[in-house]
């Protein structure tokens, strides 16, 4: 299947939408080239509510989230992972609700920073979360006419999780697979092969329907799956075939591969690219001097 994105969302602000019975999305206003038109919150339940992804803290969305609760209680707030547009308003959704936080884990890298490595996500990290429960892999937590299980995916971030509704086919994917554009993948937060690894689990599982952390549903997600790892290896082709051509840096490669994208992301597309070269790097198809970093040096594998 040919890959199409579908950038057609309005996010009506201000508001719940009704996406499946018992399911509503509440969209941030914190649009930008990254969250498209702002980040998703999903309220779960008709009398006791789970809210996932209660988004940035900000305290507009924080009101319409109440108002949308409108006096329910709610027993979780389920976290995807620790960027600062999903995580942070946990803290005081806590505090309005008194519900408990349920995560992965704390926000951590996917590897180890290389020696002199600065990393580029810091500002983007929300290193103060912690949540009141860890939810190791297949954990189901049973709420007031509702069962979400923890679905471990790591790669966009190493504590990514996605949440599955128990009998309904529903996925929330958060940041892992979303409708209208690919997810990040940039280290050290991130990891390309955890991120295949965790693609290639949700695309077993067979979910009949996707909401992500931003944009619309996905509604024919092992297709659309199916079409994302086919572009993460052309891209990874594409990279392979800019160092067999002579590219050495990251640099170089951004400009020939990411020609047409606009240039505001070009940043993150360097970033993207370092995680297909690490990977590579780990699978002996390229070769480095040194630890692969966004200034290294980057040559065939002999």
């Amino acid at each position: 299947m040919a890959l199409k994105f579908d950038t057609s969302f309005d996010p009506s602000y201000g508001q719940g939408v009704d996406m499946a019975p018992g399911v509503r999305r509440v969209t941030a206003q914190n649009p930008s080239p990254f969250t498209f038109h702002g980040t998703n919150s999903y309220i779960v339940g008709r009398d006791t509510l789970a809210v996932i992804d209660p988004g940035p803290d900000d305290e507009a969305h924080l009101e319409t989230l109440l108002g949308v609760i409108a006096g329910r209680p709610v027993s979780h707030i389920f976290v995807s992972h620790t960027h600062r547009d999903h995580s942070p308003l946990a803290a005081r959704l806590k505090e309005r609700t008194g519900a408990t936080v349920l995560a992965e884990g704390p926000h951590r890298p996917a590897r180890p920073l290389d020696t002199g490595e600065v990393n580029a996500l810091d500002a983007s990290a929300d290193t103060a979360f912690a949540p009141d429960i860890t939810l190791p892999d297949n954990t189901v937590v049973d709420g007031d006419g509702w069962a979400i299980r923890a679905v471990l995916t790591p790669g966009h971030t190493a504590n990514h999780a996605a949440f599955a509704l128990e009998g309904t086919g529903i996925l929330f994917s958060a940041d892992h697979v979303m409708a209208w554009a690919t997810s990040i993948v940039a280290p050290p937060d991130g990891a390309m092969a955890d991120y295949m690894a965790s693609l290639d689990r949700l695309i077993e599982r067979g979910d009949r329907l996707l909401l992500p952390g931003h944009g619309g549903p996905v509604t024919a997600p092992r297709d659309f799956m199916r079409g994302l790892k086919t572009h993460r290896k052309m891209r990874e082709r594409a990279i392979l075939e800019r160092v067999r051509a002579g590219d050495r840096t990251i640099a170089a490669m951004v400009k020939a591969i990411y020609r047409d994208t606009d240039p505001r992301l070009h940043g993150a597309a360097g970033l993207s690219v370092l995680a297909h070269l690490e990977d590579l790097v780990a699978r002996g198809l390229v070769a480095t001097g040194a630890a692969p970093a966004i200034d290294g040096i980057f040559t065939p594998a002999p």
